[in-house]
């Protein structure tokens, strides 16, 4: 896979294939755009969403998956294909960084930065280690342009 930022292709790609989201941000917050969008990945799409957010460890499962504080805290042998990141742009290059340190232990493909979340020397990081990069931007808004599996 290229390393293009915000290719339809790849984002195509990554809509449609199913996979395991790690939603950056996700609690049992019903109210909050993570909840939302995480619902969507799996309802609408078909994707695994595995939340990581720091209180992981003290609140209940969401969408049936225990959360983790942290990337590093996914299980070895669990396969993360996307990080789609809900923090603010100040804070999710850290994100972004921890991502591509992970990257071989869980075999993550890309990182999706919110619509809003806008972090160019992350994602120039993370396209240097072979990431895809999707920045400001939301997969509900994206899967109408790309439309459904054909």
């Amino acid at each position: 896979m290229a390393s293009h930022l915000n290719d339809p292709g790849l984002v195509r790609e990554l809509l449609l294939h199913p996979g395991t989201w790690a939603v950056v941000g996700l609690s049992d917050a019903t109210g909050r755009t993570a909840y939302r969008i995480g619902r969507f990945l799996r309802t609408e799409l078909g994707q695994r969403v595995v939340p990581i957010h720091p209180r992981a460890p003290f609140q209940p499962p969401v969408f049936g998956e225990a959360g983790h504080p942290a990337l590093a805290g996914v299980p070895d042998g669990e396969r993360v294909d996307v990080v789609d990141c809900f923090v603010n742009s100040g804070l999710v290059g850290a994100v972004v960084d921890e991502a591509i340190a992970q990257r071989h232990r869980l075999g993550i493909r890309a990182v999706w930065l919110q619509l809003g979340v806008v972090d160019e020397a992350a994602a120039a990081r993370a396209r240097a280690a072979g990431l895809v990069v999707v920045m400001d931007t939301c997969p509900a808004i994206e899967y109408p342009r790309v439309g459904p599996p054909s």
